[in-house]
């Protein structure tokens, strides 16, 4: 398990001063790459063999989000290492021991010259220290358009400096951002109201993305939204209609 205490900062707030989602996943990234430069696979080392880590899917929930200046202690815990791909949670906790959020990741260790998987060797085990997972309930990593559900275009969203990270792809981050942007345009145009409700939630909510492909720079994002009863899907899709991404959001029980 590795940890870092912080204090929610402005800049990660929405108008009303609560963090975002997008600044959420943020922190557990920061996290993870905290824990990353202990070494001794830094990321440095790591770009030396030409490797680097790509994330295959996130499934986060929210019991509530934090406001301006609440001091909260944000945690990751690697629980799996096997062949190419690594599982991790992530957590944030008020300074109280209130759970905010919890959350699974899985993440796949990438040869960046072939474009294939990378082996994880010894140093990668002594950089991520294995603990139990912790408690929440785990849902699977693919997701799937419900059946029969209505479907919905969002305006597209043309890929900019500001949605990058530094391996110049859109940062996983982003793409959840883009799938809220996506489902409230949605709702507020054909008077969804749940959605609308939901995709501005700040408490009791899940998300789940799956990556199936890399954005870059000057690549245009056609998102399309499946609506069925209380299941919203958003699919982050192509000039070709194959997903980026694949981001669900529903309402849950506190965990």
């Amino acid at each position: 398990m590795y940890s870092f205490d912080s204090r929610i900062r402005y800049t990660e707030t929405d108008i009303e001063q609560y963090l975002t989602f997008e600044s959420l996943i943020d922190y557990f990234q920061d996290c993870s790459t905290f824990q990353t430069q202990e070494g001794p696979a830094t990321i440095e080392e790591m770009s030396r063999k030409g490797q680097a880590w790509v994330i295959n899917s996130w499934q986060v929930v929210v019991n509530r989000l934090p406001k301006l200046g609440e001091r909260v202690t944000i945690g990751t815990v690697p629980y799996d290492l096997k062949g190419f791909i690594g599982l991790r949670n992530f957590y944030m906790d008020t300074d109280e021991g209130e759970r905010l959020s919890v959350a699974n990741s899985v993440w796949s260790l990438i040869n960046l010259e072939k474009g294939s998987p990378a082996r994880i060797d010894d140093l990668v085990v002594q950089t991520y220290p294995l603990d139990e997972k912790l408690p929440m309930d785990y849902a699977p990593r693919k997701i799937s358009v419900p059946e029969g559900a209505a479907i919905y275009e969002a305006d597209r969203k043309k890929v900019g400096k500001h949605h990058l990270d530094s391996n110049n792809h859109v940062n996983n981050g982003q793409h959840i951002r883009i799938a809220l942007q996506a489902f409230g345009q949605v709702a507020e145009r054909e008077g969804i109201d749940a959605l609308k409700a939901l995709s501005v939630s700040r408490e009791n909510i899940q998300i789940r993305a799956e990556y199936r492909q890399q954005a870059y720079l000057g690549d245009e994002i056609s998102p399309v939204i499946y609506v069925k009863d209380n299941e919203y899907t958003a699919f982050l899709n192509d000039s070709n209609n194959k997903p980026y991404s694949i981001v669900e959001i529903k309402r849950i029980e506190k965990c």
